[in-house]
């Protein structure tokens, strides 16, 4: 499993019966987590200091319960990046920390080469845009799809905290597939793709997306937008039982050029523990 060793503003502190005790920040919040089988606490006194935790309704959905004061807003670093957060909906807050690794490998690839040349990156299905302040960061040219407007103005706010309001970034709320065949069209070209596809969603005009369905479609139209001497194509998936083989196979089948494809779970580690929280399957297609 890949995880990062570097987060300070962020830790996961217990984990025990559905839920994870994670501290963003100045907060300690309580989120559920179907994945955490096991009952017992590793520090129960811990547990009551939270500020907040997100109770499951039995009909579906949920909602926050504060239980301590707190602000509704706030934001946390990661090394050199800033994010902005608030509890919302489904029990997320705008950042998965997991990701940072993946952060991490896309400044390191994309700090190199841009040294020598300009970097061009898509990043689709990009939410609040951790990965999309990452590469910017490290110097590249963004284009950030997303079909919710309010994930977009998210990610505009997360540029400006992390002090990159002067970088090259392209905000668009759009259906990912339909942005993908317009670029085809127009010959745009990119040097690395990113994409956090979910199980299931809706473009911003109603289309439908399903993991199972749509994947390898935008794999294959993906893979016409590479350019001549792409760094890497990075893929996300979050859906239970769904290998990182099949993402593997399909870019495989979808991409005729030298790469290497490696895939492994990300997680998180539980402080002072052995124990790690599996997050999804990264899958990383990488061609120099």
């Amino acid at each position: 499993m890949r995880y990062s060793k570097e987060w300070i503003d962020y830790e996961l502190l217990d984990m025990a019966d559905g839920e994870k005790l994670e501290k963003w920040g100045d907060y300690i919040l309580i989120r559920p987590d179907p994945q955490i089988v096991w009952k017992d606490k590793t520090n129960p006194k811990l547990w009551k200091q939270a500020h907040a935790r997100y109770v499951r309704s039995n009909t579906g959905g949920g909602h926050w319960e504060k239980l301590r004061a707190m602000d509704d807003s706030w934001a946390i670093k990661y090394k050199d990046l800033t994010f902005n957060l608030k509890p919302m909906g489904f029990k997320h807050t705008g950042l998965f920390p997991e990701q940072s690794v993946n952060w991490d490998y896309m400044i390191g690839k994309i700090s190199k080469e841009s040294k020598k040349r300009d970097i061009k990156v898509l990043n689709l299905f990009a939410y609040t845009g951790g990965a999309t302040v990452a590469c910017a960061y490290a110097g590249a040219t963004v284009v950030h799809v997303d079909s919710s407007q309010g994930m977009v103005n998210w990610a505009k706010e997360n540029i400006v905290s992390s002090g990159l309001q002067d970088r090259t970034v392209r905000f668009l709320v759009d259906d990912v597939i339909k942005f993908v065949k317009r670029e085809i069209r127009r010959g745009n070209k990119y040097d690395a793709i990113i994409m956090d596809p979910p199980s299931y969603g809706r473009g911003k005009n109603g289309e439908v997306w399903t993991l199972e369905k749509n994947i390898y479609e935008l794999i294959e139209l993906c893979s016409e937008l590479l350019s001549e001497n792409p760094l890497f194509m990075i893929i996300n998936t979050y859906t239970g039982g769904f290998s990182g083989t099949v993402i593997k196979n399909a870019l495989n089948h979808a991409i005729d050029r030298e790469k290497i494809i490696t895939f492994d779970e990300i997680g998180l580690r539980q402080k002072n523990s052995e124990e790690f929280l599996p997050c999804g399957m990264t899958t990383i297609c990488e061609f120099n």
